[in-house]
């Protein structure tokens, strides 16, 4: 008897190592692998606590006396069955978390046999775990229950316009999750596809470029841009100066510097010459090997600088048939975001006030403007977050749905 109770118990563990998430066919299968090695965890948890009340009432309370070679025996057999578990359980989360960061990992990897440190590392990956799968559980209900409302068919096209130093890769989208969920949502997306960093009159070409390629393939009449930093200024120029008004239905920025960066200026008065044409000279040769045709590292930073966008305010007014609205954000604090955004909020405070990493809140406003978005949480949303450039969720700001709302609201506008 006591051998088949061995045997059901040791296929029950098998069974389990194997299929420890047990809610089938309400998850995609990357949530239900990532929900089970949650579980895997949890249960490992469980049988630790389970064994030490178990010894502790058989040495305390039934008086039995256990000989010290069954105890190690016992304690042997029990620990590489746990670390299995364990093992399993951090497999899963690690290859389909997306929110579980490599730092946590690595500390794992590090401090595993320190007591404690080990179970605060281990409660961390399990809560932001649970926290990612109730995030994704809720996105999909959301989006199966307005499937048919089909609530960001605007009626012209979508059209993104990246900032500085990117470019629209496919193997890398520059706004992270959030064209997916545009599209689940009835969006037709386009991107900007202008290089990442050249003169704000270059760049305002390729994008013209893109808008009449857009024009000619769809049959549409005209686009809705949604660009991000420096692609708001290279778009309105577009716009304004080179006759895309008639092609752009509307235009919405996203912590875009309209008034400039007057850190960027004296930064640059400030470093000699020679490193900022060595830099700009490594910039332009990845880049070019990378994608670009002709960047001009020098003539982009220039032209985010208060002195050129002032001199651009002068030459590209708002023309009356586009919607022209904004929007910013900021970060609470230098520990909010990552290098480089954390020295530059840094560099930014004590010059121009609140900011994003890079970009002062002053600067954002432009046409109507529809203000900062805000968190509940301590972090608030950095110039990358905005554009869900780290894929990272952040308490109190959903950032697809951030979008699904501002593309839906110019579809009840009629764009």
């Amino acid at each position: 008897m006591k051998i088949l109770i061995s045997l059901g118990l040791f296929g029950f563990y098998l069974y389990f190592n194997s299929r420890p998430q047990l809610i089938n066919g309400q998850l995609h299968r990357r949530l239900e692998i990532m929900l089970g090695g949650y579980e895997c965890l949890l249960a490992a948890e469980v049988s630790v606590l389970a064994v030490l009340a178990f010894y502790l009432y058989l040495i305390a309370f039934a008086k039995l006396t256990i000989s010290l070679p069954i105890l190690i025996g016992n304690g042997v057999f029990a620990t590489v069955f746990l670390l299995i578990l364990v093992s399993n359980g951090l497999i899963r989360i690690f290859t389909m978390s997306r929110q579980n960061g490599l730092k946590t990992y690595i500390l794992l990897a590090i401090f595993w046999w320190l007591p404690v440190v080990n179970v605060i590392l281990l409660k961390k990956v399990c809560r932001t775990t649970v926290k990612e799968y109730r995030y994704e559980l809720k996105k999909s209900e959301r989006n199966r229950n307005r499937e048919t409302a089909q609530v960001c068919a605007t009626k012209y096209p979508i059209l993104l316009v990246h900032g500085i130093f990117f470019r629209d890769w496919k193997a890398f989208n520059y706004w992270g999750r959030i064209p997916k969920a545009l599209i689940e949502n009835g969006a037709t997306i386009f991107y900007g596809e202008q290089q990442s960093t050249a003169a704000v009159p270059v760049s305002a070409a390729e994008i013209r470029d893109s808008i009449l390629k857009i024009i000619k393939e769809t049959g549409a009449e005209k686009v809705n841009i949604i660009a991000h930093s420096k692609g708001g200024i290279d778009s309105r120029y577009a716009i304004s100066v080179l006759g895309m008004d008639k092609y752009v239905a509307s235009l919405t920025t996203i912590n875009t510097p309209h008034f400039g960066c007057n850190y960027a200026r004296k930064l640059m008065d400030k470093i000699p010459d020679k490193a900022v044409a060595a830099i700009g000279n490594k910039y332009e040769k990845l880049f070019t090997k990378l994608g670009d045709t002709e960047p001009d590292f020098m003539s982009g930073l220039v032209d985010l600088t208060d002195v050129a966008c002032a001199q651009l305010n002068e030459i590209a007014p708002n023309m009356p048939n586009v919607l022209y609205q904004s929007i910013g954000s900021q970060m609470k604090s230098r520990s909010a975001a990552g290098f480089p955004l954390n020295l530059g909020y840094m560099i930014i405070k004590p010059m121009e006030g609140e900011n994003d990493g890079l970009v002062a809140t002053t600067s954002m406003p432009w046409g109507n403007y529809l203000g900062l978005v805000t968190t509940t949480g301590k972090q608030g949303i950095s110039h990358g977050d905005v554009i869900d450039l780290t894929r990272k969720n952040i308490d109190g700001f959903d950032v697809c749905e951030f979008y699904v709302d501002l593309v839906s609201k110019l579809k009840r506008q009629g764009f």
